[in-house]
C-alpha cells in the first residue's frame, strides 16, 4: 500500500503507511515523524504514531492543510532508520510469585517452564510501537513466536500498577491500575509516567527499544525504595 492521508475534521491529518502491524512498516511511521519534526513547522501541536500510521494535530489558522499535506507527503518517503529520537532503555522486572500470577500458567500453555518464558521475554529486543489506551502504556512488540498467546477468557477488573503483561505478539507495563485481559508476568519497580515531567511525562516513546531485566523481590524492593526517594531517576534505566 503506498502511504496516503486521511482527513480528520479541521485539526488533523492522518498519514496511513498500511493496515497491520510489522515492525518494517512501524519504522517507516516513525522514519515520517522525524522527518516531519525536523521541518520544524509552525501550528503543528501533536505527531500521533501507531503501529501502522502517524497523526498530526495542527491549528488550521496557523498552518495551511494542502501545504501540511504536501510536506507529510514528503516525510512519507523518508527512508526507515535507527531514528535520532530514539532511546534504548532496559527495565527491571520481579517475575512470577504476586508479582506475576500468569506466569505458570503461560508456562504450562506453551509447555516451557517458567525460566524458559523470563528468559525469552528479557532476552527480547522489543521495539515501542505506540503509546496508547492510558497515558504511558506501551505496546511492545514482537514477541518471540511460541509466546503468542490469545488474551485471558476473563479479564481482570484491577491489574496492578507496573505490571508487565504479554498478549498475541506483543508485551506491555500497565502505568496504572487498570482492568486488563493480558498474562500479567511481573512488576516494575520504575514509573512509567510522571505527570510532573512536563517535557516528557511518559517514560517511553515511540521508536525506543526495550530490553527487561530479571530481578529477585529485594532488589526490586530497593529499586522501588529508591525510585521513591528519588536516588534513582530516568537516566538509571539507560541502556549501557
Amino acid at each position: 500500500m503506498n502511504p496516503h492521508l486521511l482527513d480528520l475534521g479541521d485539526g488533523a491529518l492522518t498519514l496511513e503507511f498500511g493496515d497491520r502491524i510489522d515492525a518494517d512498516l512501524n519504522a517507516r511511521v516513525i522514519a515520517a515523524r522525524d522527518a516531519l519534526a525536523a521541518m520544524h513547522l509552525d501550528g503543528i501541536s501533536d505527531l500521533v504514531p501507531t503501529w501502522r500510521s502517524l497523526t498530526v494535530h495542527f491549528d488550521p489558522l496557523r498552518l495551511d492543510r494542502a501545504a501540511l499535506s504536501a510536506r507529510l507527503l514528503d516525510a512519507a518517503q523518508a527512508a526507515a532508520q535507527k531514528s535520532e529520537l530514539a532511546t534504548r532503555w532496559r527495565i527491571p522486572v520481579c517475575f512470577g510469585g504476586e508479582a506475576g500470577p500468569d506466569l505458570a500458567q503461560v508456562a504450562q500453555a506453551t509447555g516451557r517452564s517458567e525460566a524458559d518464558v523470563v528468559d525469552a521475554v528479557c532476552a527480547s529486543d522489543l521495539r515501542v510501537f505506540l503509546i496508547g489506551f492510558l497515558p504511558g502504556f506501551p505496546y511492545l512488540g514482537e514477541l518471540p513466536a511460541w509466546l503468542h498467546l490469545p488474551r485471558r477468557a476473563t479479564p481482570r477488573t484491577a491489574v496492578p500498577a507496573n505490571s508487565l503483561a504479554i498478549a498475541g505478539a506483543q508485551a506491555a507495563i500497565y502505568p496504572w491500575q487498570s482492568p486488563g485481559g493480558w498474562h500479567l508476568l511481573g512488576q516494575t519497580p520504575v514509573r512509567l509516567f510522571d505527570v510532573d515531567n512536563a517535557a516528557r511525562p511518559a517514560l517511553l516513546a515511540p521508536g525506543d527499544s526495550v530490553r527487561f531485566r530479571a530481578v529477585d523481590q529485594d532488589e526490586f524492593q530497593h529499586l522501588a525504595n529508591a525510585i521513591a526517594t528519588g536516588k534513582c531517576g530516568r537516566g538509571d534505566w539507560l541502556e549501557p
